[in-house]
């Protein structure tokens, strides 16, 4: 017997909202999070906008002790840290500070590239001969498992406690991971999620790639434009989301509330073949990985109400439409609803999967498709495979009952999750 897995508890950090509450509000609204950032023109980006949330120094202290902030500066784990520590309450449990170990529960918490500005401060110091004074958390919050290691301290988690990286597909691929460990009986409970730190470090390779905007340093708001012809490449944003994933036995027994189904999904890569390359994705694969997504989750693709996209508005967003058409066999009026939550927070990277899942989630509790804003000019490819109306402006108060969330990343990777309203 496999366990069915479902979703007890959520939490966001993201450029349009912290915390669940603000969070769903701004997604509702269509609203953007996105504003200019001085210090990128200071450093001669291109593009000088980007997402990055709101974090007060109070704030901070509601969840890291005084101790843990002394030399912090890795802002990636902190919105991990904070977006973990989220759902976790928001599943009904609270965090002790006892010595007891829940081996019950562990946690797989992705990052792309960790601590980047501890990173550069401590190499710094290291070029001045200064290596006595690096100080004694460095290497906590510059390792890849450096969210995970402090998630599962915080929490004193004893199941398995690993950090994943995949590119813009790991919290996608994260929450798959953890799915499969409860699904197979290796723990009761499972926190899922990726973070991505913000800033200069980060963002600077994709500035020198010429894959982010330009155009909008004047209208930041307007500057991510998923799906649209006049789209001019990505916004960067930064955050982190995560997910409790927990056995609907334990759910049921404890009366959790439970926010929704997993009910399976698929990761694969296109290996960098037949058009795939580090940057670009193998639209075989795609199709395939969104086909064998279908089969796991013992659905047909009729049954797909809504689509939660990659669609980062650069020129692959009529292919990943093509390849959604084709995977499903669907198109026209006959398509599912589709939407991209990058119009109003930037493309936050590793961050970008376990965001956009809980906003996925979101809309199957509450029974709406948020609206992709920026998107007024459809692009006319993609008009071509679709119906407009299938892409929703305003909010849309529907029925829903099953959703797809796909996230397809550098390295020729992917990810496809298939949520069900409980």
């Amino acid at each position: 017997m496999k366990n069915r897995v479902v979703i007890t508890g959520l939490g966001v950090v993201a450029p349009n909202g912290v915390g669940l509450d603000a969070f769903s509000k701004a997604i509702k609204k269509g609203e953007s999070g996105i504003t200019f950032h001085q210090e990128l023109a200071d450093l001669n980006f291109s593009c000088c906008i980007g997402g990055i949330p709101q974090i007060s120094e109070e704030k901070k202290l509601e969840y890291l002790t005084p101790l843990q902030l002394r030399g912090f500066n890795s802002s990636g784990i902190l919105y991990g840290c904070m977006a973990g520590m989220d759902a976790w309450r928001d599943a009904g449990f609270k965090i002790k500070e006892s010595s007891k170990l829940d081996f019950d529960t562990g946690t797989i918490f992705g990052t792309g590239t960790s601590g980047v500005e501890k990173f550069r401060e401590a190499i710094y110091k290291l070029d001045e001969g200064e290596v006595k004074r690096l100080g004694s958390t460095v290497v906590v919050q510059t390792m890849a498992s450096g969210i995970s290691a402090f998630l599962g301290g915080i929490l004193g988690l004893g199941n398995q406690v690993t950090t994943n990286s995949s590119a813009c597909t790991t919290g996608t691929e994260g929450i798959l991971m953890g799915y499969e460990r409860i699904k197979n009986g290796q723990a009761k409970r499972m926190l899922v999620g990726s973070c991505s730190d913000s800033g200069p470090y980060i963002w600077g390779g994709f500035d020198a790639m010429r894959v982010m905007t330009y155009k909008h340093n004047n209208t930041p708001k307007q500057g991510s434009r998923p799906m649209s012809e006049s789209a001019s490449g990505f916004v960067p944003g930064a955050g982190a989301g995560a997910l409790v994933l927990e056995s609907l036995d334990s759910a049921l027994e404890r009366n959790a509330t439970i926010y929704a189904e997993i009910l399976g999904g698929n990761i694969n890569s296109g290996g960098q073949r037949d058009g795939g390359t580090m940057t670009a994705p193998n639209p075989e694969a795609v199709k395939r990985c969104i086909k064998d997504a279908v089969i796991n989750a013992n659905i047909s693709v009729e049954d797909i109400d809504t689509i939660n996209g990659h669609l980062t508005a650069t020129s692959k967003d009529g292919l990943e439409i093509e390849n959604w058409t084709k995977a499903l066999d669907r198109n026209g009026d006959d398509f599912p609803y589709i939407n991209s939550l990058k119009s109003m927070i930037g493309h936050c990277l590793a961050a970008a999967g376990s965001i956009e899942s809980v906003a996925t989630v979101l809309q199957l509790k509450d029974q709406f498709v948020f609206p992709n804003i920026n998107c007024e000019d459809v692009h006319p490819e993609i008009l071509k495979l679709i119906s407009e109306k299938k892409i929703v402006k305003k909010v849309l108060k529907t029925e829903l009952n099953i959703a797809a969330k796909a996230s397809f990343g550098f390295g020729d990777v992917n990810g496809c999750v298939i949520f069900k309203k409980y």
